[in-house]
């Protein structure tokens, strides 16, 4: 594995818990750091923006204090999520709170936060950046970033097209730093298998919005436990970037899944009117399907955790 060293020995399981707008909230990734992965919300998801400030000195407290009380477990470090789009008019804001409370792990999605990697870097923190084809992939390390998301085929929210098989591979080949890996792993299981393809972690988002802890809607989170995987949609009408929605939400907004029309990326905007779009019409990933009930988030790592070694278990028997 390609772990920095801030992160080693710092995680139960090697999992970064995805950012899920308007969703994760510090008390979902308060959850997700106590049992041993990395949690993170959207810095956009704090309104007004002062409040990002609050959320990151409290979070720390709360993990501080965790840690002080349990010194012998594992408590995993947070990430922030920063979308770099001339849309987002909070960039400048954010991005200096985050670097004064020296926010362990950025997550830079759409552009490449050059402007900033100087200032992360010079207090220890990582930037890991969400690209979906190779070029994204050339040009983020290119920049200098720590390391690469690949947002694959069947990944919830702004997905890619490309299948995990291709994608870590021929990234691999071309970057040495750490490689996290995502799309529709919802289990310990799909763990093992993104380690297996060259991965160092892997990246879980649908799976925590059916958790107690997550800011979503009752409805949303029963609508991904009832849901599969052949019920997920690929549009680009609700943001202009292509993203996988729940088909069922689709039908309640009064839309036909079957015949959307095509969105500009131009039209991206999350600080407008297409933030009640991701509120109506809800993102999810094709592993809604390994979804069966709404638990506490703890108790979802925990039973990851353990699958993934009954995983490793049956790889050792097979071998022998």
């Amino acid at each position: 594995m390609t772990l920095p060293a801030s992160l080693t020995g710092k995680l139960r399981l090697p999992v970064i818990a995805s950012p899920l707008f308007i969703v994760s909230r510090p008390a979902l990734v308060a959850a997700q750091c106590k049992a041993g992965i990395i949690g993170s919300f959207p810095a956009l998801n704090a309104r007004p923006q002062d409040l990002l400030d609050t959320w990151l000195h409290d979070l720390r407290k709360e993990l501080g204090d965790y840690q002080s009380a349990n010194p012998g477990t594992v408590v995993a470090p947070f990430a922030v999520n920063q979308i770099i789009h001339k849309s987002n008019m909070r960039l400048d804001a954010d991005m200096a709170t985050c670097i004064r409370h020296r926010v362990p792990v950025i997550i830079s999605s759409l552009q490449v936060p050059a402007d900033f990697i100087k200032d992360i870097h010079a207090y220890g923190g990582l930037v890991f950046h969400d690209v979906t084809t190779m070029r994204h992939a050339e040009k983020a390390i290119a920049a200098g970033v720590d390391g690469l998301i690949l947002v694959c085929a069947g990944a919830g929210g702004h997905a890619g097209t490309l299948s995990p098989m291709a994608f870590v591979g021929e990234v691999r080949r071309i970057f040495g730093g750490p490689i996290v890996l995502g799309g529709a792993i919802a289990s310990g299981d799909g763990v093992l298998a993104a380690l297996a393809l060259g991965a160092d972690l892997a990246y879980v988002g649908t799976r925590f919005i059916a958790t107690e802890e997550a800011d979503a809607d009752a409805r949303y989170k029963q609508m991904l436990v009832d849901s599969r995987s052949d019920e997920i949609v690929y549009s680009s009408l609700f943001t202009g970037v292509h993203g996988n929605y729940l088909r069922r939400s689709i039908v309640a907004a009064g839309l036909d899944p079957d015949h959307l029309p095509q969105a500009d990326k131009g039209s991206l905007n999350f600080g407008g009117s297409n933030i009640k779009a991701w509120r109506d019409v809800w993102g999810a990933g094709q592993g809604v399907g390994l979804i069966e009930e709404i638990k506490p988030a703890k108790t979802v790592i925990e039973q990851m955790i353990a699958e993934f070694a009954a995983a490793k278990s049956r790889l050792n028997l097979a071998a022998v």
